[in-house]
């Protein structure tokens, strides 16, 4: 990424005050950047990075994606979109679904609309592999996001604006994530509550995660959904690793069963998406089905569609990469997060 790139340019976070967007803050307060905007709906996380990095170029704005008029403010003037705000977590998603429909997908379409409007350049939305093949609330919601970026994005074919997506697995670190929790329950504790110790997760880095929208930002076209190539470890695996890092080894585990709506294993693309999935390198470019509605175009006059890849496997946790312990502790002691706990213990 060119520093270039983003020189005097305006940069909307929304659900900035989150994991991905204290990252992103990190990463470019000290840029060429000429503003970062974070539209959340939390002051008091607000106050806490105002406070933190005091600087003139971050403006925060106190909205909530589900809310037309509040999005329309903060995208006026604005360059480039990262939309990470939605709810995130699988059982709140299950107990209160028309909550997760408003915001991941009626604040999705909010931001796409306004972002439309105002011929913003790029807007990269922000997705999760529970998107693929969805069983809980939370990955329906998120596959309806990714859809509705798609449709958007061929009504934009002629106009400027980019609109595009990137995929996750299991961000190590972030809020709400089974690592921070492994790490609370240990250090006050309380015993390590597994739901399947066989259960599989992709494990990614915060660092990952950014650069993986830079890469869909950079390389991006309409329609795109980008994926990061990453391993997987058990959730045993993982709590014996965070166990090891505070040297607890005799620590207790219990086996609580898996929550509302949890897979065993997460896949980040589809078999059928094989099919118009290109490999590029460290990661994967899911590319936007073109075709229009007018399907005898396609079918009765014979226009063949790729199907080599059809019957091929999905790209999951449980196919990809497999970390033993030793490199589960190794990549987990190189975070950002584990660093700071193993910092403050040290202290």
């Amino acid at each position: 990424m060119e520093k270039t790139d983003f020189k005097d340019k305006t940069l909307l976070i929304t659900g900035g005050t989150g994991s991905f967007g204290k990252i992103v803050l990190s990463k470019f307060i000290n840029s060429e950047i000429g503003e970062i905007r974070v539209l959340s709906r939390d002051e008091k996380k607000q106050s806490d990075l105002r406070l933190k990095y005091n600087n003139e170029k971050v403006k925060f704005i106190i909205g909530d994606v589900r809310d037309l008029d509040s999005v329309e403010e903060a995208v006026k003037d604005v360059n480039y979109i990262f939309h990470a705000a939605a709810l995130k977590q699988v059982p709140s998603c299950e107990f209160y679904p028309m909550e997760a429909i408003k915001t991941n997908i009626i604040g999705t379409s909010n931001i796409l609309n306004i972002a439309n409007k105002f011929n913003v350049e790029k807007t990269i939305c922000l997705s999760t592999d529970k998107a693929v093949y969805p069983i809980n609330v939370m990955g329906l919601t998120k596959s309806l996001m990714e859809k509705l970026m798609v449709s958007q994005s061929r009504m934009i074919e002629n106009k400027k604006g980019i609109f595009c997506a990137t995929r996750y697995g299991n961000i190590m670190g972030s809020r709400g994530s089974v690592i921070p929790l492994f790490f609370d329950q240990a250090l006050n504790g309380k015993p390590l509550t597994l739901t399947d110790p066989k259960m599989t997760r992709f494990m990614m880095s915060l660092e990952d995660s950014i650069n993986l929208v830079l890469h869909a930002f950079k390389y991006g076209k309409n329609g795109d959904i980008f994926v990061q190539k990453s391993p997987a470890a058990t959730i045993e695996t993982i709590a014996n690793s965070v166990l090891e890092i505070l040297e607890m080894p005799r620590h207790p585990i219990n086996i609580i069963g898996a929550r509302h709506s949890e897979k065993l294993y997460e896949v980040l693309i589809g078999r059928e998406e094989m099919t118009k999935t290109e490999d590029i390198g460290d990661f994967y470019r899911i590319s936007c089905d073109s075709r229009d509605l007018n399907y005898s175009k396609f079918f009765e006059k014979g226009n063949i569609i790729n199907t080599q890849n059809l019957h091929s496997d999905d790209y999951n946790s449980h196919n990809t990469k497999r970390l033993n312990q030793k490199e589960t502790t190794e990549l987990l002691v190189k975070s950002k997060f584990v660093q700071e706990i193993i910092n403050r213990i040290r202290n």
